[in-house]
């Protein structure tokens, strides 16, 4: 069994920052890609930004610039940091891995929770 937890979202005022985490527990063995989505009331899901194992990074238009997607490959953890947000940022955004729960074994893809991110003006 796997879990993916966010923390890290809040309220804050435009022009903030904030860093979201995601950690993965449970029967896990690695993690490969980790993505983070964004869904905000009335529009669909939408991707933010990846990070695959080897580190190599991919931004969605919407906040290139001004988020840093990174890991930790020893704590099964992925964290987005996001700087200068603007009220167009509110949405709850989604962690997604892609977990191996033992070695030679294939990657499935898990999804956490969800954490609200509200940004006022």
């Amino acid at each position: 069994q796997v879990q993916l937890v966010e923390s890290g979202g809040g309220l804050v005022q435009a022009g903030d920052s904030l860093r979201l985490s995601c950690a993965a527990s449970g029967t896990v063995f690695n993690i490969g890609t980790g993505f983070w989505y964004r869904q905000a009331r009335g529009t669909q899901r939408a991707l933010v930004a990846s990070i695959t194992e080897s580190g190599t990074t991919n931004y969605a238009d919407s906040m290139k610039g001004r988020c840093t997607i990174s890991r930790d490959n020893a704590k099964n953890m992925v964290y987005l940091q996001m700087d200068n947000l603007k009220p167009e940022d509110t949405a709850v955004y989604y962690c997604n891995m892609d977990v191996r729960v033992r070695r030679a074994g294939l990657f499935y893809s898990y999804w956490g929770q969800g954490t609200q991110v509200t940004v006022s003006s």
